[in-house]
């Protein structure tokens, strides 16, 4: 995409960076530096809490511990909110090559930044790792995309009452149907895991070759493909979980599943994980993937904006993330999958991911088309 430097798009750009500026959190893993400082790694999250703790508890003072005089300031858009301002910040400073206020971003729109030429391209001569990490994987972040972690959503189940979950999702169509009330998602907007069912739904009806195009790109005249699969979704109304009652956010299915008022649902598998390990999901309660499709995943991408002073911190930062410890880390903190190969972790961490297949991550659809579709959802699936 070719940078424009108009005047009336500029004007946005600085409003919206204006208005950014009073809407996320800073904070640091030590304290010091900026800018003007080259060993200074100023990381911007967009997303959850939990990533800013993985960054301000553990891989921010790691890297620090292990690079003496390098320091990680800390930024927090949460739940990234504020995308598109950042966004346009990005493009700014990079079509006036001036500092964009971070030198590496951890957020959903790096693959969306790296096709737009915003960030710095790395390859296994800058990043070691890439060349060890599955090349589909790498190739979904685009030439500027560094995968450090994944994640996807599997089948939780509860074994009181579903002793053999279903294996595909025909399997799973049919179960829900057979036992009224006992399955539910959230609705797509309010969280992926809710999201990742509907698009596996609409998947079964959609050829191939079309959904290929459907997850690199914004193919508005392919959604008529999904007409038949939200057609399923709104016959699913009757048996899901009060004839209809589909939950705001991934957390609170997960409740309704860990207080027995479901049996079965579709859950995230960092979440899910955590939620066994801290107890607030009962050990009677278990999650495998299905297949035919299987349900959506993919990994969470650092990116090096191409304006940013400190490439070269940011670089090492990036790499040191990479590293098996700090993957171990990041399995222990948040039970994100590791971007490297499972076997170079300590086999009581493998084991964490016993049912499920850390190197198939398939695609979700393109940003733009998933938007889309959690529109189209909220009109043709709700509802009588």
């Amino acid at each position: 995409m070719k940078l424009r430097t108009a005047v009336g798009a500029v004007a946005v750009v600085i409003a919206a960076a204006l208005t950014l500026s009073g809407c996320v959190k800073s904070s640091t893993a030590a304290k010091g530096g900026g800018a003007e400082d080259t060993k200074t790694v100023r990381v911007f999250i967009s997303g959850d809490t939990n990533v800013e703790k993985l960054w301000t508890d553990g891989l921010g003072p790691a890297f620090e511990q292990a690079n003496p005089g390098y320091k990680v300031q800390i930024t927090l858009d949460l739940h990234g909110e504020h995308d598109a301002q950042t966004m346009a910040k990005l493009s700014a400073s990079v079509a006036q090559q001036k500092d964009p206020g971070f030198d590496l971003v951890d957020g959903g729109f790096v693959a969306k930044a790296s096709a737009a030429n915003f960030l710095d391209p790395v390859d296994p001569s800058k990043i070691s790792a890439l060349g060890e990490i599955p090349a589909d994987v790498v190739k979904a972040g685009g030439t500027g995309g560094i995968p450090y972690r994944g994640s996807s959503v599997l089948l939780a189940y509860d074994t009181k009452a579903v002793p053999e979950p279903p294996k595909t999702l025909d399997d799973l169509l049919a179960w829900i149907k057979a036992h009224p009330g006992k399955f539910t998602y959230n609705s797509p907007k309010s969280g992926g895991s809710g999201g990742a069912f509907v698009a596996t739904v609409l998947d079964k009806y959609v050829p191939a070759d079309a959904r290929q195009k459907m997850t690199v790109g914004y193919e508005k005249g392919l959604e008529s493909l999904w007409e038949q699969g939200f057609a399923t979704l709104h016959g699913l109304n009757p048996y899901v979980y009060q004839k209809g009652v589909y939950p705001n956010g991934n957390q609170q299915v997960l409740d309704l599943l860990a207080n027995g008022q479901i049996s079965m649902a579709p859950v995230w598998s960092d979440q899910f994980t955590t939620g066994v390990a801290n107890g607030s999901i009962p050990a009677t309660v278990k999650a495998a993937q299905i297949s035919n499709p299987s349900f959506t995943g993919g990994a969470a991408y650092l990116g090096i904006p191409a304006s940013s002073p400190s490439k070269d911190a940011a670089l090492k930062l990036a790499n040191f993330v990479l590293q098996p410890e700090q993957q171990a880390m990041i399995v222990k903190n948040i039970s994100g999958y590791p971007a490297i190969s499972l076997d170079k972790l300590p086999p009581e961490l493998q084991g964490k991911f016993a049912n499920a297949d850390t190197n198939n991550l398939r695609k979700g659809y393109f940003d733009s088309m998933t938007k889309d579709l959690n529109n189209l959802w909220d009109q043709k699936v709700p509802g009588k």
